[in-house]
């Protein structure tokens, strides 16, 4: 028996020693070369590029995984509880491994016959996102993830592993960390989370997508409910903050996340400055910090001006149609389906959305619109402005007015509309006829000494078109190149008080040598005509004889100094302003005017750090005089003129000092206005893509002055009145303005004119006589040549 007994014994140490020896063959398979511990110590993860306005303001992030790394010390203790109590509530006792919750994952797999359940730490969790990142599910990897886990845990304390998971879980919508989280669903930094809030992120690691808070709300909101339950629990809250939690009304930003949403089109430049220079892995992986020169009021304005303006401009050519005229059938189903939709989020005052037309009384001159269960009136007023629809007139002619809505609605047509304001029984909304604008505009402001490009508008809706209008399209500037031939005469020997024949001019000095008749806008012609006035009231022909006079050569050699960097045609379109350019490309131009003669070159980034704080790129401000400081005073003069008696008389309404010229080019295809005040120079630019006409009448003067003064208004509202500063040799003269001689108590009319000290009239204006004309110099031109 006891021999038996022994046999026995040794036969069952030998089978602990084969399945000992057997499962440390299989161990040392399953975990070896194991991945090094070292890159957890050295955590250097893809973090979110961050771009600032200038003054600190976060207006939009680049990344490919978001994420924003945070220190355990700046977050509040209970969402660290809240994670530890929903995850691994023994996460302070055991060494990475919880063997209990091992065994209950174990059993359940061995009867799933498959793994279902892991039984993770927080350790594992970090194990297998930072070092074992195949997702299989397999016993081998199982060994490999408990092996590193206990080697974490002798390597990093407690606190170094929940600073590594607490930054590296994936919290679903592309959000990695619970910093990303935060701001992606509640718009705020995990600092500032409350109870609620934290439990909400702490459901989310099991499956992000199941309990996505934007999208399965109710499913989250239970999941929260269990890890507040658990918080309890052990401990980490009362009963009170519990039920306190669940009651709370917690705002879930249901929007994605959109990148520049404030400033997109000033976002995409950056954004592809940035990867051009720096490559797309350090754009989108490296945490960049990118500090622009964009003021997020000036931008907010910019945009406000532009959408306002271009609105404004394209209701002026009338209502194009309905989006579409739906069956009966059709209009049960859109009114079903938009009353799901505003049902979670009902339209606001101010909002455009889609209405349709229920209804329509020719007699009251009204139309009732339905905007899902809720429904609006739209009054006769709030859509005079659209014309009759004909086929046989051209968008761009004037059509009739519409006397009745009948004339441009019937019942089931899909509209745009504009809610604005509340209604009265029985309607819900009062309501405003919109349409989508065709129209393009673009706007760029600049500060005139440093060059800090403040806000940039690439067009009417960039989720229409990413077309930046303001940096990439070389359009015609029309008059507004005129400055620029202007100035180049003053440098060249003329002074404002220059008399200059307005008569007919013909040449066969062109690009097809052919006979050519250029007129002034309105077809008249004004005989002697200052040269001040001939700027300031824009006319053609004068100008094309003082590009004739001073050489075409010379004015391209000029532009160029002014920045003017495209290409110019080298005949006498160009001072019609045929020659293509871009509006930040003239922009810059006007600030050597604004700027003392000197140019600057535009800054969009001020700086930008890397991921530790260094600097890696750092503009300053440089310019450069080109001009001298007298004849950009001489233009400033001149430029304020034409705002005062010109074409851009509207800017008159800023009310303060205001320089500028509007351009505006054949057949009414782009209207500009550039124009400055001290320190700040912004350009206007709007336009059909296509390059087709605009509406009748629709000028720069017309069409992008308004828009110029809506922005420079809204931004200049706070800020002392100024006006620009007279260098030395620059004196004032008041003139005889028919005569261009000194005033005299013969002069009808007279201004105050700026001139270059010794370039000032010498003589009197005389008693007239009857054939005098006025003061002919040696610039005078004949009417053809």
């Amino acid at each position: 028996m006891r021999k038996l007994l022994k046999i026995s014994m040794w036969g069952a140490l030998v089978i602990v020693l084969m399945i000992a020896s057997t499962g440390a063959v299989l161990w040392y398979m399953w975990s070896s070369n194991l991945p090094y511990l070292g890159s957890l110590r050295e955590y250097n993860p893809p973090i979110i590029t961050e771009v600032y306005s200038d003054d600190g303001e976060v207006m939009g992030r680049f990344w490919e995984e978001k994420r924003i790394l945070v220190s355990l010390d700046q977050l509040p203790k209970h969402l660290i509880n809240a994670f530890i109590a929903a995850e691994d509530a023994r996460f302070f006792q055991h060494e990475g491994v919880d063997v209990s919750g091992i065994m209950r994952a174990f059993m359940k797999n061995l009867k799933a016959g498959k793994i279902e359940q892991g039984g993770s730490t927080i350790t594992q969790q970090v194990t297998k996102s930072l070092l074992l990142k195949n997702p299989e599910k397999t016993y081998r990897r199982k060994a490999r993830e408990v092996t590193l886990s206990l080697q974490i845990e002798k390597t990093f304390s407690k606190e170094r592993i929940l600073f590594l998971y607490l930054n590296q879980i994936y919290l679903g919508h592309g959000a990695y960390g619970v910093e990303a989280a935060a701001r992606t669903y509640f718009q705020k930094s995990a600092t500032d989370l409350n109870i609620a809030e934290s439990a909400l992120l702490a459901g989310l690691p099991q499956a992000p997508s199941r309990y996505s808070l934007i999208l399965h709300f109710d499913r989250a909101k239970s999941r929260q409910e269990y890890v507040l339950t658990r918080m309890r629990e052990e401990g980490y809250i009362t009963r009170e903050e519990e039920e306190e939690a669940l009651k709370a009304d917690v705002i879930v930003d249901k929007e994605s996340e959109n990148v520049f949403k404030r400033a997109p089109y000033f976002g995409e430049y950056v954004r592809k400055y940035l990867e051009k220079k720096y490559g797309r892995d350090l754009l989108y992986r490296g945490g960049l910090k990118v500090y622009t020169t964009m003021n997020l009021k000036m931008q907010r304005a910019a945009q406000e001006a532009l959408g306002k303006g271009v609105g404004e401009l394209d209701k002026r050519d009338g209502y194009r149609e309905p989006q579409k005229n739906l069956s009966p059938e059709e209009m049960e189903a859109f009114r079903l389906e938009a009353e799901k939709k505003y049902e979670a989020n009902p339209p606001e005052i101010s909002d455009v959305v889609e209405g349709l037309v229920e209804e329509l009384d020719d007699q009251l001159k009204e139309v009732r619109i339905s905007i899902g269960a809720m429904t609006g009136v739209l009054a006769f007023k709030d859509m005079k402005w659209a014309r009759k629809p004909d086929p046989d007139i051209p968008y761009y002619a004037d059509r009739a007015k519409i006397k009745t809505p009948s004339e441009v609605l019937k019942k089931g047509d899909l509209i745009l509309v504009k809610i604005i304001k509340k209604g009265t029984e029985p309607h819900d909304w009062q309501l405003a006829l919109e349409q989508e604008p065709e129209v393009q505009g673009a706007l760029f402001s600049m500060e005139a000494e440093s060059g800090r490009v403040r806000a940039m508008v690439g067009g009417s809706d960039f989720y229409r078109s990413q077309f930046n209008r303001a940096i990439q399209a070389k359009r015609q500037p029309g008059s507004a190149f005129k400055p620029f031939i202007y100035a180049a005469a003053l440098d060249w020997g003329m002074n404002p008080a220059t008399v200059i024949i307005d008569a007919p001019y013909i040449s066969s000095m062109n690009p097809d040598e052919e006979l050519w008749r250029p007129k002034n806008y309105k077809e008249k012609f004004f005989g002697p005509t200052l040269f001040r006035d001939a700027l300031i009231k824009s006319r053609n022909v004068i100008t094309i004889k003082i590009l004739k006079k001073i050489g075409v050569r010379h004015v391209i050699e000029y532009s160029r100094r002014m920045g003017i960097k495209g290409n110019l045609n080298p005949d006498l379109s160009l001072a019609l302003g045929s020659s293509g350019m871009s509006l930040a490309e003239i922009t810059r131009a006007y600030t050597v005017f604004a700027n003392g003669g000197r140019q600057v070159e535009p800054i969009f980034i001020n700086r930008i750090e890397d991921r530790d704080g260094n600097i890696i790129e750092e503009n300053q401000p440089a310019s450069l005089q080109t001009i001298s400081g007298e004849t950009a005073f001489l233009m400033t003069d001149l430029l304020k003129a034409a705002v005062q008696e010109g074409t851009g008389w509207r800017v008159k309404a800023l009310k303060r000092p205001a320089a500028g010229k509007t351009g505006t080019t054949n057949d009414l295809r782009d209207a500009w206005f550039l124009g400055f005040t001290p320190g700040l120079v912004t350009g206007v630019w709007t336009g059909y893509d296509d390059i087709k006409p605009m509406g009748r009448g629709e000028t720069g003067s017309r069409a992008a002055t308004p828009i110029w003064l809506y922005y420079m208004s809204e931004v200049l509202k706070d800020r002392p009145v100024e006006d620009f500063a007279v260098p030395e040799g620059v004196v004032f003269a008041k003139i005889d303005s028919e005569s261009g001689f000194l005033a005299s108590s013969f002069s009808k009319k007279t201004v105050f004119q700026a001139f270059r000290e010794g370039d000032e009239p010498k003589k009197h204006t005389p008693k007239p006589k009857s054939a005098r004309t006025g003061q002919f110099s040696q610039f005078d031109m004949e009417a053809s040549d």
